[in-house]
C-alpha cells in the first residue's frame, strides 16, 4: 500500500467500505485480506488528493450507522406490529440486538482508527482550551466512530424504548425477588441494564447520567416501596429478634442481586434503601429490646443487632453502645461495691479484670471488636475504677492497686510466670486510674518497704514491673523508681567496700553489718521518723562509728541520717532450752539486749534507757509481749510495771520474725500518703502555672485553667478550686499578677 496521497473516487470507495461496515456491524466473517483492504481505504479518504475526504467519510458513516439502528429498531428489536408475546420478548430482543451492536462498533472503531486518530481528535476541544477562553463547550464537535455509534444508539433505540425497558427489567426485578428468575433471564436483565451505562462510557463526566435518570432513580423507589411492605408485614409476625434475623437475610439477598443486576455504583444506593426501609424507620420496635439484650448479654441477638445498624454509626452509637455502657458500669460497680475483708486489693483488681476480660471476649466474639465498644469498654472500666464509693473519702483505687502489686512482688510461693501474668494484667486497671499520682506515691513507698527489708520476690520481676509503668507513663513517672535501684545496687558495693577495709585494717566489730544508704530526694521515707530520739545500745555503737568514719573519707560533704525506724536483724537468743535466731527490728532489739545482764526492768527504765519516746515505746514493747519472748506484770505499760525475760518460752521454728505486723501500712501512713500526694499536687500546679505564663506572658482565666488540665491529665485531673489557689499563692508571691483593666486575666512578672 503506498502512502502517497492520490485522487480517490469516493463513491467507489464507500461502496466497497460500506458493505464490510454492514458486516461488521451484523458480526459477519470478514477476511482478513478485505479488513486490510478497508484499512487502506480509510487511509486514502483521509488523505485525498486534491482534498482530503474525512469529513464526507465520517457523514456517510454517520448515516449508516443511523439507518442501521432505525432499521434494527423496527425490525429485530421492536416491530411497529408487535403482539402482546412479542412486547414480552422486547429485553430478550433488545439484549441480542445491544450485544451484537456493542462488539461491532467497537471493531468499526479499530477499521476507523486512523479517521480518529488524525482528523477527529485533533478537532477536539481541549479542557485548556475551555478555560483560557480560545474555545466554547458547547461548540459542537466530531465524536470516534465508536463514540458516534452509541450515542446514535442512545438517540434512536434507548430514547425510543427507555421506559418499556425500564418497565420490563423492573418486572424481572421484582419477579426475581418474589419467586426467582432463571440465570439465563437474569444474564439479560444485567446486560440490558448495562447498556444504560456503556452507551455513554466514553464520556469524561456525566458518564452515569442517563443511566441513573433513566433507571437509577425509578428501580430505588420501586424498591423503596417494596421494602416497605415488606417491613411491615414483617413486623405484624415477627418479634424482634425474628425481625432481625429476617432483615440480615434481606440485606444479604438484596446485596447479591445488586451485583448480579445493577451497575456497581447503584449497590451501596440499593442497600441504603434497603436499611432506611427496614432499619431506620423502625428504630424504635428494635431498640423496644436492647435493654433486655445487653442485661441478658443475648449474643445472637446482639450480633444480629450490631450487624444491622453498623452501616448507620449514629444510631449505632446512639443506644446500642450506650447501654451496653450501662450495663458494664453496673456490673463493675456492683462488682466493687461489695468487697471487704484483709485482701480487698486483690479481690478488686482481680474483680475488675474478670468484668474487663468478660467484657473484651463478648466484644471480639460480638462486634468485631469494633473500637466504637472497645471504647465504651474502656469508659465504663475508668467510671467504676475512679468511683468513690463514699463522696466523703478520695477513690481508694490507686492505692488498692498499688498493694495488690507489692502482694504479688513480695516473697511468696507464687510462680514467677504467674506473677509476671499477673502484673500484666494489673497495667490493664492502672491505665484506668485517673490519679496516677496517688498509685507512684503509694508503690513507691511500698518498693521502698520491700528493698530496705529484703522482700522482693525477685529484682528481675521488680524492674520488669517499673518498665511497665514506664511504658506507660513515661520516664518521668518512674524516674524515682529507678533511683531506688540504682541505690541498692550502689549500697551492696559500698558494703563490700566497707567490710574490705575492715578486713584490711584488722577490725573486728563483733556484728555482722549491712548498711543501705539511701538518696533522700528518691526515697519516700519522709524526716518525721528520723527525728525520733533513740539511744543506740553500746552494741552497734562501735561499728556504727566505724562506718561514719569510711564512709566521710570516701565521700565528702554528704550527712548521714540513721533511719533506726527502717533497721532490722537478728539476734540470736542462747538463755533458753534450744538456740533461737530472731529477726526483728532494732528498737525490739535494743530492747532484748538490755536483759543481757538482768532478767527483769521496769518500763520506765527501758524507756528512760533508750530514750524512746512513748508512742515508739509503746508499740514495740506491745510486739514483744504478744510474741511471748517478755511478760509484762500489768496489762498496760505504766512506769513502774516490770517486764521480765520468759524463760519458759518455746517455739517449734527456731528461726522466726517477730517484725511483719509494725511493717504493714497503718491508716496514720495512708493518711500521711493522701497528704504528701496534695503537696506534691500543689507544687506540680504552680510550677505548671509559671511555665504556661512565662511562656504566653498574658492570658485569660479560662483559656490558663485549660492549659493546666491538659498538662496534668497524665498525672491527675485537678479540681477547680485547688487551680484557683494555686493561682492566688502565685499572685502573692508575685510570679503573677492580674493585668489592669480585666479581673480575669493574668500576665507574668519577669
Amino acid at each position: 500500500m503506498s502512502l502517497k496521497p492520490k485522487q480517490v473516487n469516493f463513491d467507489n470507495v464507500w461502496q466497497e467500505l460500506k458493505e464490510t461496515v454492514k458486516q461488521v456491524l451484523t458480526m459477519a466473517n470478514v477476511p482478513t485480506s478485505v479488513w486490510q483492504d478497508r484499512f487502506s481505504d480509510v487511509y486514502s479518504l483521509c488523505v485525498a488528493f486534491p482534498e482530503p475526504l474525512a469529513d464526507k467519510l465520517y457523514f456517510e458513516t454517520k448515516q449508516f450507522l443511523e439507518n442501521h439502528v432505525q432499521n434494527m429498531l423496527a425490525t429485530q428489536v421492536a416491530p411497529p406490529d408487535r403482539n402482546s408475546s412479542e412486547r414480552k420478548n422486547i429485553l430478550m430482543n433488545y439484549y441480542k440486538a445491544w450485544s451484537e451492536y456493542s462488539k461491532g462498533i467497537e471493531y468499526l472503531n479499530n477499521l476507523y482508527s486512523y479517521l480518529n486518530q488524525q482528523h477527529i481528535k485533533k478537532q477536539k476541544i481541549s479542557d485548556a482550551d475551555i478555560m483560557y477562553g480560545n474555545a466554547s463547550p458547547d461548540n459542537q464537535e466530531l465524536m470516534e466512530i465508536g463514540e458516534l455509534g452509541l450515542d446514535i444508539w442512545r438517540i434512536y433505540m434507548i430514547q425510543s424504548l427507555g421506559d418499556e425497558l425500564v418497565a420490563h427489567t423492573l418486572e424481572g426485578i421484582k419477579e426475581d425477588r418474589m419467586n426467582g428468575i432463571d440465570s439465563k433471564y437474569v444474564e439479560v436483565i444485567h446486560g440490558v441494564i448495562q447498556s444504560f451505562v456503556q452507551v455513554q462510557g466514553y464520556k469524561k463526566k456525566g458518564n452515569l447520567k442517563l443511566y441513573q435518570d433513566l433507571f437509577e432513580t425509578p428501580m430505588l423507589n420501586e424498591s423503596g416501596k417494596h421494602y416497605r411492605n415488606e417491613a411491615a408485614k414483617l413486623l405484624q409476625r415477627c418479634s424482634v429478634s425474628e425481625y432481625m434475623e429476617e432483615v440480615i437475610k434481606i440485606l444479604s439477598d438484596e446485596n447479591r442481586r445488586a451485583q448480579r443486576f445493577l451497575d456497581s455504583s447503584s449497590v451501596t444506593k440499593l442497600r441504603k434503601e434497603c436499611e432506611e426501609r427496614f432499619i431506620n424507620d423502625h428504630l424504635d420496635f428494635l431498640y423496644s429490646e436492647c435493654k433486655e439484650m445487653v442485661s441478658q448479654e443475648k449474643r445472637k441477638d446482639l450480633r444480629n443487632m450490631y450487624i444491622i445498624l453498623k452501616p448507620i454509626p449514629d444510631r449505632l452509637k446512639d443506644l446500642l453502645k450506650q447501654t451496653f455502657l450501662d450495663h458494664i458500669k453496673n456490673e463493675g460497680i456492683e462488682t466493687i461495691s461489695t468487697l471487704k475483708g484483709e485482701n480487698i486489693h486483690i479481690q478488686f483488681v482481680e474483680n475488675m479484670l474478670k468484668v474487663h476480660q468478660k467484657y473484651q471476649k463478648l466484644i471480639a466474639d460480638v462486634f468485631e471488636n469494633d473500637s466504637l465498644f472497645l471504647s465504651a469498654l474502656d469508659k465504663a472500666c475508668a467510671s467504676v475504677v475512679n468511683k468513690r464509693i463514699n463522696e466523703r473519702q478520695p477513690c481508694r483505687s490507686a492505692e488498692l492497686v498499688a498493694k495488690y502489686c507489692d502482694s504479688l512482688l513480695r516473697k511468696s510461693k507464687t510462680t514467677e510466670s504467674e506473677i509476671d501474668t499477673k502484673l500484666t494484667n494489673s497495667i490493664t486497671i492502672f491505665k484506668y486510674i485517673e490519679d496516677k499520682d496517688v498509685f507512684q506515691k503509694f508503690y513507691s513507698r511500698m518498693l521502698a518497704k520491700r528493698l530496705i527489708h529484703e522482700q522482693s520476690q525477685s529484682m528481675e520481676a521488680e524492674e520488669a514491673m517499673i518498665n511497665r509503668l514506664k511504658q506507660a507513663c513515661g520516664y518521668e513517672f518512674t524516674n524515682k523508681l529507678h533511683r531506688m535501684f540504682t541505690d541498692i545496687s550502689l549500697s551492696a558495693d559500698l558494703n563490700n567496700k566497707f567490710n574490705s577495709h575492715l578486713k584490711d585494717e584488722n577490725i573486728e566489730i563483733g556484728i555482722n553489718l549491712s548498711i543501705k544508704v539511701l538518696q533522700a530526694g528518691a526515697w519516700p521515707l519522709g524526716p518525721t521518723q528520723a527525728a525520733i530520739p533513740f539511744a543506740v545500745p553500746q552494741e552497734f555503737e562501735k561499728s556504727i562509728r566505724m562506718f561514719e568514719n569510711f564512709y566521710h573519707t570516701s565521700f565528702s560533704g554528704r550527712k548521714l541520717a540513721w533511719l533506726h525506724h527502717l533497721c532490722h536483724g537478728e539476734l540470736k537468743m542462747s538463755y533458753l532450752k534450744k538456740s533461737y535466731i530472731v529477726t526483728m527490728q532494732t528498737y525490739q532489739m535494743a530492747m532484748l539486749l538490755l536483759f543481757e545482764s538482768c532478767d527483769s526492768l521496769t518500763c520506765k527504765e527501758i524507756q528512760e534507757t533508750l530514750q524512746l519516746n512513748d508512742e515508739t515505746f509503746q508499740k514495740h514493747m506491745q510486739s514483744l509481749i504478744e510474741s511471748k519472748l517478755l511478760t509484762s506484770s500489768t496489762e498496760n505499760f505504766e512506769r513502774d510495771t516490770e517486764i521480765r525475760l520468759n524463760f519458759d518460752y518455746s517455739n517449734k521454728r527456731t528461726k522466726f520474725k517477730i517484725s511483719a505486723a509494725l511493717q504493714r501500712e497503718t491508716p496514720q501512713e495512708v493518711e500521711h500518703t493522701m497528704n504528701a500526694v496534695d503537696e506534691d499536687r500543689k507544687l506540680y500546679l504552680q510550677a505548671a502555672i509559671v511555665r504556661i505564663m512565662k511562656s504566653r506572658k498574658i492570658l485569660r482565666h479560662n483559656a490558663l485553667i485549660q492549659e493546666i488540665l491538659s498538662q496534668s491529665k497524665v498525672s491527675f485531673t485537678p479540681s477547680i478550686s485547688m487551680i484557683k489557689k494555686c493561682i492566688e499563692s502565685l499572685i502573692d508571691k508575685q510570679y503573677i499578677e492580674r493585668t489592669p483593666n480585666s479581673g480575669d486575666e493574668y500576665s507574668y512578672v519577669a
